[in-house]
């Protein structure tokens, strides 16, 4: 995965382009090169709601553009404050289901400045597909994220 981080880091210098469209471009990029990433969004604090909204994403649309802190796995990351990995969907309580298709999920959050703000969050069609170099992948991508984007003022609409 050390190619993909190259290539994250360039679409997150890439200053002509918007942080939502850097955010997309990211998404693209992880669906297209990780054959088990089927669905690859963001999720971000929804102001001073204690709740995420869904940010930039590829894959299947999902009803899911609000979700409360504490629901399915995204909403319990939010209070966690932990990545999330979950090999295999059917054996979660708390799991908001986009698409039966869904098999497993992970979600890694985002900090800036100590405080959780967001989190990637990735969906794959096959069961317990993720190990820990995919956390390892995605907290790099956070950091970057988080390091380099000034997501204070992205405008999610």
């Amino acid at each position: 995965m050390d190619n993909l981080k190259l290539e994250v880091s360039k679409i997150i210098s890439n200053t002509n382009e918007s942080v939502k469209n850097r955010l997309q471009h990211i998404c693209k990029l992880l669906e297209a090169n990780v054959a088990y990433y089927d669905w690859v969004g963001f999720y971000f604090k929804n102001g001073d709601k204690h709740e995420l909204k869904l940010g930039p994403y590829v894959g299947a649309p999902t009803d899911h553009d609000i979700i409360p802190f504490g629901k399915g796995i995204c909403g319990q990351v939010a209070l966690s404050n932990e990545n999330f990995v979950v090999p295999d969907v059917s054996a979660q309580d708390n799991y908001l289901a986009c698409s039966i298709s869904v098999k497993a999920e992970i979600v890694v959050p985002i900090f800036v400045n100590g405080e959780n703000i967001g989190q990637i969050d990735i969906d794959s069609g096959t069961i317990n597909p993720f190990t820990k170099k995919d956390e390892q992948f995605l907290e790099f991508v956070c950091t970057e994220i988080a390091s380099k984007l000034d997501l204070k003022n992205i405008h999610l609409a």
